[in-house]
């Protein structure tokens, strides 16, 4: 991820974590200057041997870099592009700025904006204000709609914190059905307190707890699965199927080693990951030490097989690790029951949402094996869910419940069927 203008943004999110990165660099203007720019193109796509090499610019808020210092990217990219190789780039953005002119750069040349989008009004506008304390809402509808009348390709991305965590539904049908979205990700907000600046196992009143995060994603993934599969892309959704299919996941939080998510800040500095840009995890300069040494550098791949190496021996039993693979490293603040270090603070949601989802994954899976799209799901719920109202309407009081509980029917799902009678015969 290429920052341009490091933490510099012209919002002041309260659960920003990379605005603070700004004091690394006390005396800088926080711009990218033009012959760095040049030598980050050269080095990066010189380094890669795919098919297509991807551009991620970040911030802060990289639209502060201005409409020029973008078209100069895209120019260097043609430039340095050898033949056969696609260029992508993709942007994330907290959508203040946009307008006309910007989307119409942005479609011209592809590019794929990321929105920050934290849901309705009123939980959006919790956290997500300006420099002066103002709500930020309606500014980015109005980017979000300057998006749709251009034609721009977008994804949004939710932060799931204190505010947003008991509205999932709310919060998921708002950005599908007004917003429009049909990329989304949900990023849980881990924020840990800091004391004299060091940080602690302590976590902010803003963060969203394991348990509110995992029912946060189970009761949409619970619509999602009944109705949108193969409309909607749920990023979390995707990367849990790609584990139930065996395959990579694509993203460093659910792979079992990471340090391939590094950070190029506005200076040249290259850090080991975009939540560890502290000095300890400097590897180096671009502009003194070739950027491909720096990422196969001995230090970055501790950096990365650490992941896997300190999980604690509670993880490595846990029936759902091939799905989470231990969490981001950043959130592992916990000890376990044993007193063992390394716990991912989010484990009680993660162990509850991967449990909860594992009978309809199996169920997609099996349908992708057969060549078939995963979207079947929706049919093959739907007829379980009558064959079961089928076999609640033929269960006799005393019986066991056809739901599996082990429980007798009038003490389980016949309980409700005999409100539901109750309140017919009213």
């Amino acid at each position: 991820m290429v920052k341009p203008v490091g933490g510099e943004c012209n919002l002041r999110c309260a659960y920003c974590y990379y605005l603070p990165k700004t004091r690394l660099y006390p005396h800088s203007h926080f711009r990218m200057d033009e012959a760095l720019l040049e030598e980050f193109t050269r080095q990066y796509i010189a380094a890669q041997r795919v098919p297509e090499v991807n551009f991620a610019w970040q911030g802060g808020e990289p639209l502060l870099m201005g409409s020029a210092f973008y078209e100069r990217a895209v120019a260097l990219q043609r430039r340095f592009r050898p033949t056969g190789v696609r260029i992508t780039n993709a942007l994330q953005t907290n959508g203040t700025l946009l307008d006309a002119d910007w989307c119409r750069f942005f479609r011209q040349h592809d590019f794929l904006i990321g929105l920050s989008l934290d849901g309705p009004r009123e939980v959006h506008d919790a956290y997500r204000r300006d420099r002066a304390g103002r709500p930020t809402f309606n500014r980015v509808m109005e980017g979000l709609a300057a998006l749709h009348e251009h034609g721009v390709a977008f994804n949004i991305l939710t932060t799931v914190h204190a505010a947003n965590a008991h509205y999932p539904l709310e919060v998921y049908r708002f950005l599908r059905d007004e917003a429009g979205a049909r990329f989304i990700q949900f990023i849980p907000i881990v924020e840990r307190n800091a004391a004299h600046g060091c940080p602690t196992t302590g976590v902010s009143e803003r963060s969203v707890s394991g348990a509110q995060y995992g029912r946060f994603l189970s009761a949409i993934f619970d619509e999602w699965v009944r109705r949108d599969v193969g409309q909607v892309f749920v990023q979390t959704f995707d990367i849990a199927l790609a584990a139930w299919m065996g395959e990579r996941p694509g993203l460093c939080v659910a792979s079992p080693t990471c340090g391939t998510a590094m950070v190029l800040e506005h200076n040249g500095d290259l850090y080991a990951c975009d939540h560890f840009v502290e000095p300890r995890y400097r590897l180096g300069n671009i502009a003194q030490t070739p950027l491909v040494e720096l990422v196969g550098c001995p230090q970055q791949r501790a950096f990365g097989e650490a992941k896997r190496a300190t999980l604690p021996q509670m993880c490595r039993s846990c029936p759902v690790l091939f799905a989470c693979q231990g969490g981001c490293p950043k959130d592992r603040l916990l000890q376990t029951p044993q007193g063992e270090p390394g716990l991912n603070y989010l484990c009680e949601g993660y162990r509850a949402f991967f449990s909860h989802v594992d009978a309809a994954m199996r169920m997609m899976a099996a349908e992708l094996r057969a060549g078939q799209p995963a979207s079947n799901v929706i049919l093959r719920l739907a007829e379980e869910e009558v064959a079961q109202q089928e076999r609640w309407a033929r269960a006799e009081r005393n019986e066991p419940c056809p739901c599996g509980s082990g429980r007798k029917f009038k003490h389980c799902h016949g309980r409700t069927r005999g409100s539901e009678h109750a309140d017919a015969a009213l």
